[in-house]
């Protein structure tokens, strides 16, 4: 009787991890792996759809990408510009976020600043010389949903700023 005392814990747990691992292997996973499906270890992304500003091509791996650059360069979160779908949980019971919605105004402001964006680069970044890297969300947001305001900083004395001409000097020749 002692026996079967110490192993009934054991096999309850044992048996409480094999149904924990057989029920995770049936959930879907998507299209296996293969020409065009997803890498070994990820799943399909749906395609996107309401894409206004975006190329209508854009499929759902590379609007993830984008969707995560902003957000790193605003330091927000999806919930930011999208609405959560209480009618469509999760797995865990969490509702899913429904990207297609437009009703939050921070969606609209989002698909303004990326036209924006792009119209300063194409209308005037890529028209210059030597230019390394365009504008993106990140030269002024760097991080922040609004960007802070850039203060001069102050120089000692009122003189020209460090590694301007001495007064009088010629301007330099480009």
């Amino acid at each position: 009787m002692k026996f079967a005392s110490r192993f009934l814990p054991i096999a309850t747990i044992l048996l409480g991890a094999a149904f924990a691992v057989s029920t995770f292997a049936q959930q879907p996973q998507g299209p296996p792996p293969g020409p065009g499906g997803p890498p070994p270890g990820q799943f399909a992304l749906p395609e996107p759809t309401n894409l206004k500003v975006l190329p209508k091509n854009t499929n759902g791996q590379q609007l993830r990408d984008i969707m995560q650059n902003w957000a790193g360069s605003l330091g927000v979160h999806c919930n930011t510009c999208h609405t959560q779908d209480t009618k469509n949980l999760d797995p865990n019971g969490r509702p899913r976020m429904n990207f297609a919605d437009d009703s939050k105004p921070e969606k609209n402001t989002a698909r303004l600043m990326y036209t924006m964006v792009q119209g300063i680069n194409k209308d005037y970044i890529m028209k210059l010389e030597n230019v390394e890297q365009p504008v993106a969300c990140g030269t002024c947001h760097r991080g922040h949903l609004d960007p802070e305001p850039f203060v001069i900083p102050k120089r000692e004395h009122g003189g020209p700023p460090p590694g301007a001409p001495p007064a009088g000097a010629p301007a330099p020749q480009n």
